[in-house]
């Protein structure tokens, strides 16, 4: 034998398999408390797995209750804001009510500014189905045709997402709006 091997006789040789002179009960001992190991283990993991999904399912429920108040937040002064104009509706001149109304809307934007929320005005650009929706065509030899000549309503954009399009009249070649073709 060598001296690695008589010094240490109760390991197992690099195989993996158990040492010659281990007896049958010896080696089912070791397997079972392997075994039970693996098995404590096993139950620790779906514990732990079962903990994290209680812990997501609270999270998501939170975000889901909570995750508009700092939006929420913001808000609060416009709404202060119109109340107070509210109140002085009956005493207030024409100047300090639209003074005052300019502040509301400017508080009312920046608080969506702050939400992720980007106004669409897209005058005198060329039209974009996928941001704006065409309620009408009008001729002009001022502008290139399928251009935005009005917004009707602007559109909004949450995060770079489209919330809700703009609607817009696009110019048409006026050629066209002076011949229209005949339904043969």
């Amino acid at each position: 034998m060598s001296d690695i091997e008589t010094e240490r006789p109760d390991e197992a040789p690099e195989n993996g398999a158990p040492p010659d002179d281990a007896s049958p009960e010896t080696r089912l001992a070791e397997a079972e408390g392997r075994a039970e190991q693996h098995r404590a283990d096993f139950l620790r993991a779906i514990a732990e797995l079962e903990n994290v999904r209680k812990r997501s399912a609270r999270e998501v429920e939170s975000a889901r209750q909570y995750g508009i108040e700092r939006f929420a937040s913001s808000l609060l002064p416009v709404a202060d804001t119109l109340a107070l104009a509210q109140e002085s509706a009956a005493t207030a001149d024409i100047a300090t009510l639209a003074q005052g109304q300019e502040a509301t809307l400017r508080l009312l934007f920046k608080a969506f500014e702050s939400a992720g929320l980007t106004q669409l005005d897209p005058v005198g650009q060329p039209f974009d189905p996928a941001q704006h929706e065409a309620i009408a065509m009008q001729a002009s030899a001022e502008h290139p045709p399928h251009t935005v000549l009005k917004v009707i309503q602007k559109g909004w954009l949450l995060n770079g997402r489209l919330l809700r399009p703009a609607r817009v009249i696009v110019s048409s070649d006026p050629a066209i709006a002076d011949n229209p073709p005949s339904g043969g």
